[in-house]
């Protein structure tokens, strides 16, 4: 069961702090969160690892974005949609993939996430975002 975040009410994703399309893709979010509705941590740090250890996920070979929002867990292509319904633009329309079955979308979303290192590369340093007001390092 997830905590509520003790460091913000907005909602956190946390991402592979090493890998390069995840780093791209937080840096994406940034861009088009307009609201400022998302806070960031790598899954590597101290809160990263807290929250999957509340709620049973691995917390080695990171596989998957988690998406804490409203208390509940996302992870996969649920998250990743549910990220792109908040977004400025067009992102939103993104959404309506979530009326695939899971099996299917989480399919090509885990063909990406196992060969995300070798396809974008990985970082020698867990990434950090300049604005240290959207990051959680705790």
């Amino acid at each position: 069961m997830i905590e509520t975040n003790p460091y913000t009410s907005k909602s956190v994703i946390l991402f592979d702090g090493y890998c390069n399309l995840c780093s791209w893709a937080v840096q994406f979010v940034v861009k088009r969160d307009k609201k400022k509705k998302f806070k960031f941590a790598s899954l590597q740090s101290e809160y990263g690892i807290k929250i999957l250890l509340e709620n049973n996920l691995p917390t080695t070979d990171f596989n998957s974005l988690v998406l804490v929002e409203n208390g509940k867990i996302y992870t996969q292509s649920t998250g990743a949609l549910k990220i792109a319904r908040s977004l400025s633009g067009l992102w939103p329309i993104f959404y309506a993939a979530i009326i695939l079955p899971a099996f299917i979308r989480d399919g090509i979303y885990n063909l990406i996430a196992r060969n995300r290192y070798k396809w974008f590369g990985r970082k020698e340093a867990c990434f950090l975002l300049n604005d240290n007001t959207l990051f959680i390092d705790k």
